[in-house]
Protein backbone atom coordinates (compact mmCIF):
# COMPACT_ATOMS: atom_id res chain seq x y z
CA UNK A 1 0.00 0.00 0.00
CA UNK A 2 0.86 4.02 -0.71
CA UNK A 3 0.16 6.47 1.29
CA UNK A 4 -1.84 9.25 -0.16
CA UNK A 5 -1.68 12.72 0.79
CA UNK A 6 -4.05 15.78 0.58
CA UNK A 7 -2.33 17.01 -2.32
CA UNK A 8 -2.24 14.04 -4.39
CA UNK A 9 -5.88 13.63 -3.96
CA UNK A 10 -6.53 17.31 -5.12
CA UNK A 11 -3.83 17.07 -7.79
CA UNK A 12 -5.96 14.14 -9.21
CA UNK A 13 -9.47 15.55 -9.23
CA UNK A 14 -8.45 18.91 -11.02
CA UNK A 15 -6.93 18.89 -14.12
CA UNK A 16 -5.97 22.33 -13.91
CA UNK A 17 -3.41 21.66 -10.93
CA UNK A 18 0.02 21.80 -11.84
CA UNK A 19 0.79 18.04 -10.41
CA UNK A 20 -2.36 16.52 -12.12
CA UNK A 21 -0.53 14.92 -15.27
CA UNK A 22 2.22 13.74 -12.00
CA UNK A 23 -0.59 12.68 -10.23
CA UNK A 24 -2.43 10.91 -13.35
CA UNK A 25 1.00 9.04 -14.51
CA UNK A 26 1.78 7.70 -11.33
CA UNK A 27 -1.12 5.79 -10.45
CA UNK A 28 -1.90 4.36 -13.39
CA UNK A 29 2.17 2.96 -13.16
CA UNK A 30 1.38 2.62 -9.24
CA UNK A 31 -0.19 -0.98 -8.84
CA UNK A 32 -0.58 -0.98 -5.62
CA UNK A 33 -3.69 0.06 -3.46
CA UNK A 34 -3.77 3.46 -1.75
CA UNK A 35 -3.96 4.08 1.50
CA UNK A 36 -4.91 7.42 3.78
CA UNK A 37 -6.11 8.72 6.48
CA UNK A 38 -9.41 10.15 7.66
CA UNK A 39 -8.33 13.60 8.68
CA UNK A 40 -6.46 13.47 4.79
CA UNK A 41 -10.25 12.37 3.80
CA UNK A 42 -11.74 15.49 5.46
CA UNK A 43 -9.36 17.88 4.57
CA UNK A 44 -9.12 16.93 0.74
CA UNK A 45 -13.18 16.60 1.01
CA UNK A 46 -12.87 20.01 2.45
CA UNK A 47 -10.57 21.73 -0.26
CA UNK A 48 -12.31 20.04 -3.33
CA UNK A 49 -15.69 21.76 -2.50
CA UNK A 50 -14.30 24.93 -1.86
CA UNK A 51 -12.01 24.95 -4.96
CA UNK A 52 -13.06 22.23 -7.55
CA UNK A 53 -17.06 21.97 -6.70
CA UNK A 54 -19.21 19.16 -5.19
CA UNK A 55 -18.63 16.24 -7.64
CA UNK A 56 -15.31 16.35 -7.02
CA UNK A 57 -15.79 16.07 -3.61
CA UNK A 58 -18.67 13.25 -4.19
CA UNK A 59 -16.36 10.91 -7.01
CA UNK A 60 -13.90 10.94 -4.39
CA UNK A 61 -16.54 9.69 -1.71
CA UNK A 62 -17.76 7.34 -4.35
CA UNK A 63 -14.25 5.83 -5.29
CA UNK A 64 -13.88 4.89 -0.93
CA UNK A 65 -17.46 3.11 -1.42
CA UNK A 66 -16.16 0.86 -3.83
CA UNK A 67 -13.18 -0.08 -2.10
CA UNK A 68 -10.66 2.38 -4.92
CA UNK A 69 -8.07 3.10 -1.68
CA UNK A 70 -8.59 2.15 2.10
CA UNK A 71 -8.60 4.42 5.01
CA UNK A 72 -6.62 3.64 8.28
CA UNK A 73 -8.92 4.20 11.86
CA UNK A 74 -6.88 6.23 13.80
CA UNK A 75 -7.44 5.50 17.51
CA UNK A 76 -7.42 6.98 20.90
CA UNK A 77 -3.60 5.36 21.05
CA UNK A 78 -2.35 7.55 18.45
CA UNK A 79 -3.54 10.61 20.04
CA UNK A 80 -0.19 10.88 22.21
CA UNK A 81 1.59 10.31 19.11
CA UNK A 82 0.32 12.75 17.24
CA UNK A 83 0.40 14.97 19.84
CA UNK A 84 4.07 14.32 19.77
CA UNK A 85 4.48 15.07 16.29
CA UNK A 86 2.41 18.52 16.10
CA UNK A 87 4.95 19.56 18.51
CA UNK A 88 8.25 18.30 17.06
CA UNK A 89 7.13 19.87 13.49
CA UNK A 90 5.59 23.10 15.11
CA UNK A 91 7.83 25.15 13.01
CA UNK A 92 6.68 24.07 9.97
CA UNK A 93 3.66 23.82 11.52
CA UNK A 94 2.27 20.48 11.33
CA UNK A 95 -1.16 19.93 10.91
CA UNK A 96 -3.44 16.82 12.12
CA UNK A 97 -3.55 15.38 8.61
CA UNK A 98 0.51 15.12 8.33
CA UNK A 99 0.65 13.87 11.60
CA UNK A 100 -1.68 11.17 11.18
CA UNK A 101 0.09 10.59 7.86
CA UNK A 102 3.88 9.88 10.00
CA UNK A 103 1.45 7.82 12.21
CA UNK A 104 0.02 5.32 9.05
CA UNK A 105 3.74 4.95 7.91
CA UNK A 106 4.88 3.33 10.70
CA UNK A 107 1.57 1.48 11.31
CA UNK A 108 2.88 0.85 7.62
CA UNK A 109 6.77 0.05 8.16
CA UNK A 110 7.57 1.87 5.26
CA UNK A 111 7.03 5.83 4.76
CA UNK A 112 6.18 5.41 0.56
CA UNK A 113 3.95 8.02 -0.03
CA UNK A 114 2.14 10.18 -2.70
CA UNK A 115 2.52 14.13 -2.04
CA UNK A 116 2.79 17.56 -3.55
CA UNK A 117 4.46 18.90 -0.08
CA UNK A 118 7.80 18.20 -1.13
CA UNK A 119 9.03 20.70 2.01
CA UNK A 120 7.49 18.89 4.67
CA UNK A 121 7.49 15.05 3.47
CA UNK A 122 11.51 15.66 3.19
CA UNK A 123 11.73 17.40 7.09
CA UNK A 124 9.09 14.68 8.58
CA UNK A 125 10.61 11.39 9.63
CA UNK A 126 8.47 8.68 10.55
CA UNK A 127 10.00 6.16 13.75
CA UNK A 128 11.61 9.22 14.69
CA UNK A 129 14.83 9.05 11.59
CA UNK A 130 13.20 7.20 8.76
CA UNK A 131 12.26 9.53 5.78
CA UNK A 132 9.49 9.33 3.57
CA UNK A 133 9.99 8.11 -0.42
CA UNK A 134 7.81 10.58 -2.11
CA UNK A 135 6.59 8.86 -4.95
CA UNK A 136 5.42 11.99 -6.67
CA UNK A 137 7.54 13.96 -8.61
CA UNK A 138 7.14 17.35 -9.05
Amino acid sequence: MVIADTGFWLALANRNDRHHTDAAAVLGELGERLITTWPVLAETCHLLLRHVGGPAQQKLMQNYAESAFDVFDLTQEHASDIQRYMKKYADLPMDLADASLVVLAEHLGHGRILSTDQRDFRTYRWKQRKPFENLLST
